[in-house]
């Protein structure tokens, strides 16, 4: 039975964007939830070079990968502007990688090109190994319960047999297995723990303040224009990489004018990435980076906006082709104010 059988058999539906849909039976009050991370793929870079292939590529400085974190990076083109996005974890003889299923293909191309002359490889393995999120205020002592060694602080990983369990903002875990482990752990899991759905781990991520890159959003954003140097997704002092000019003169003489921000919106579906923000005076001021429902009608939504449009609170803030306003939210982290108060340099 594969993994997707596997989920179909419990009442998960999963469409063609890799978004699962969990059946109201599965709906039950639980102290710890299981999202399928079916709209999540995982690809590896392994060998001799692995490392260092990866350091002169990606944003985040992955010896520290390399020494048990989990760093989200991106790779970047020669302007700094992000062509992938993907969370980062140490496996036996390299690394898997972790990203968006639409364009995890264009990911992997991208990195390959530049592999040709180093002793590193890349696979794709999103139908063998698959990942589950798992939240709740008795996520830790479920998995603890089944033999896991809990990692202490998020972004510390765990090896398990043949898979990687990563404590992630909000206090959830992301856990990677070859899916017939994954089968026969899940059967077991859901004995305590309830099914849910994409939307629901989504609106965590969201809620975290954690950017993620889709195929609408290639090439849009710098990565501090997406908060990662929040996360230690963009080393500062490890070296040159792609895009690292651009980069690293934005955070020591540049200004930043379009952050990342939450906001919460009014609609019968979330918007898609890369769907414009405006205000009643100019249209463009920002753009959709991800969004996810949490009721019939509401939702919430991270967004890359012109500062000065947020920071006036008298400024109406509203998606594309809608007249519904958007409601300021706060994030869970504070950003560096050097970023908005640095004159821009020439």
């Amino acid at each position: 039975m594969s993994w997707l059988d596997t989920l179909n058999a419990l009442g998960v539906q999963v469409d063609a964007l890799g978004n699962c849909q969990v059946s109201a039976a599965n709906n039950r009050d639980t102290a710890v939830t299981i999202t399928p991370l079916t709209h999540l793929g995982l690809f590896d870079v392994v060998g001799p070079d692995a490392e260092k292939f990866l350091q002169g590529q990606l944003s985040c400085d992955v010896q520290k990968v390399s020494a048990g974190k989990s760093l989200l990076g991106s790779h970047c083109n020669i302007k700094g502007s992000m062509i992938s996005l993907s969370r980062l974890m140490p496996v036996e003889g390299g690394f898997w990688l972790r990203t968006e299923r639409s364009i995890l293909d264009a990911a992997m191309a991208n990195l390959k090109k530049y592999m040709i002359f180093s002793k590193a490889q890349s696979q794709n393995h999103s139908d063998e190994i698959v990942g589950l999120g798992i939240s709740g205020e008795q996520a830790s002592a479920l998995l603890t319960a089944q033999g896991f060694s809990i990692p202490a602080a998020s972004g510390d990983t765990t090896i398990v047999k043949d898979g990687v369990l990563i404590r992630v903002p909000g206090d959830r875990f992301e856990l990677w297995l070859p899916a017939a482990e994954a089968e026969t752990l899940l059967t077991s899991l859901i004995k305590t723990a309830s099914l849910a759905d994409t939307d629901s781990w989504k609106l965590a991520e969201i809620r975290n303040g954690i950017p993620s890159l889709q195929t609408e959003t290639l090439e849009t954003f710098i990565p501090q224009m997406t908060n990662l140097q929040v996360f230690e997704g963009v080393s500062f002092s490890k070296g040159c990489y792609t895009g690292q000019e651009v980069i690293t003169r934005l955070q020591h003489r540049g200004k930043l004018n379009r952050p990342m921000y939450r906001l919460a919106f009014t609609a019968d579906q979330a918007p898609a990435p890369g769907t414009a923000i405006n205000t009643p005076d100019r249209a463009g001021v920002g753009t959709v980076v991800s969004a996810a429902m949490n009721a019939d009608t509401e939702g919430e939504l991270l967004a890359v906006i012109l500062k000065t449009s947020v920071d006036d609170d008298s400024t109406i803030l509203t998606l594309e082709n809608s007249d519904q306003p958007l409601e300021r939210l706060t994030l869970p982290y504070a950003l560096d104010p050097e970023l908005f108060e640095r004159p821009q340099r020439l």
